[in-house]
């Protein structure tokens, strides 16, 4: 289907824009090289504060379902700054996850939290998934 894209984490084709382009290669990314199955992935995954709801682009769960990984997408043309990590810590506010990740598909940061520290520091790669046969 020419303008769409198969998103297989919500099993449906999707407008094809540049910021879903980086999302779908992620997925992928995340799948092929990182070990983490699509069962353990959501994409736009909807958050509620209140009355207002909000999405995370990518979350990926442990085997127990629990949040591990946010990643927040954008165009390849939009800077990965501050109003950036902002949104993807409104996110983590709710979900708590130890790794964020943002990611414009021409560049990528990586926090993760350092729990002797109590708080998030850049890291220079993903984890892998512990359990491939998951």
């Amino acid at each position: 289907m020419e303008g769409t894209v198969f998103d297989p984490l919500r099993k449906k084709y999707v407008a094809r824009t540049p910021e879903e382009e980086v999302r779908q290669h992620f997925i992928t990314w995340l799948n092929t090289q990182r070990n983490y199955p699509l069962a353990l992935m959501a994409s736009e995954y909807t958050l509620k504060i209140g009355k207002r709801s909000l999405r995370c682009d990518i979350v990926v769960f442990n085997r127990n379902l629990e949040p591990q990984i946010i990643v927040e997408c954008k165009a390849p043309y939009v800077t990965l700054g501050n109003n950036v990590m902002q949104q993807i810590a409104s996110y983590n506010t709710l979900l708590k996850v130890p790794h964020l990740i943002i990611t414009n598909g021409t560049g990528t940061c990586i926090c993760s939290y350092n729990e002797s520290l109590g708080r998030y520091e850049f890291a220079q790669d993903i984890p892998y998934h512990q359990n491939p046969q998951l």
